[in-house]
């Protein structure tokens, strides 16, 4: 008799489900920009119009899109129930440094937006958004670690879910602003307008899918109290 040892599920689109590419498609574009913008600081040629508030104070901004861009594309497969599973201790091990990367663009956002010039092209709403929101992300980045030290994966899950559509927010701001400035006309006002727009729509779909999973919860596996 013949015994096989059992393969190790691989890594597919079929393992980790099709969110995680979705997410990750959503955040091209600033991704895309952002990685143009770090070249430009480190020295490179400038690709981008030119931002004197980031020349002048390059340290945030660098911070924010270092942060920004791996906190998007590892905090995508959080979401993945399949792979969570699967590779229980990666998710665990995964999850802190989403943790770190999180509070970096959460906080390096913050300071940009209560220390930079203001950005050309908005008003006090894009400047009161953008506190909000930012402060709405870390606040659920805190309470996501914290109901995770409790063993409360439901209460982690939502918070951490809230925390990543308040971060993919530059996703989707590049659709609503798009169709603000097509339909309403290019000033502060529909900027600012359509920079709170696309924050909405994503705490919209946040807690549509949160609410949705909350009906069907079942007993998690893989998941447990952080150290």
């Amino acid at each position: 008799m013949t015994l096989h040892k059992a393969a190790r599920p691989a890594w597919s689109t079929r393992s980790t489900g099709w969110v995680p590419f979705a997410l990750i498609v959503l955040v091209l574009i600033p991704a895309a920009a952002g990685s143009l913008r770090l070249i430009e600081l480190a020295g490179g040629p400038s690709l981008l119009p030119v931002n004197a508030r980031m020349t002048a104070s390059p340290v945030p901004v660098v911070v924010h899109i270092v942060g920004a861009v791996p906190y998007a594309v590892l905090g995508a497969f959080q979401f993945s129930s399949r792979l969570r599973r699967r590779w229980p201790a990666w998710h665990r091990a995964a999850g802190r440094v989403v943790l770190v990367l999180g509070f970096a663009v959460a906080f390096s956002a913050l300071w940009m937006t209560q220390f930079y010039p203001r950005q050309p092209g908005t008003g006090t709403l894009a400047y009161i958004f953008r506190l909000a929101f930012g402060t709405g992300m870390a606040t659920s980045l805190i309470l996501g670690f914290a109901a995770i030290r409790r063993a409360d994966v439901a209460r982690h899950r939502a918070w951490m879910t809230r925390a990543y559509a308040l971060a993919l927010g530059a996703g989707t701001q590049v659709f609503t602003q798009g169709i603000g400035n097509a339909v309403f006309g290019v000033s502060a006002l529909t900027t600012d307008l359509m920079l709170g727009a696309g924050w909405a729509l994503n705490l919209i779909v946040a807690e549509f899918i949160i609410r949705r999973g909350g009906n069907r919860t079942s007993p998690s596996t893989g998941e447990a109290r952080l150290p």
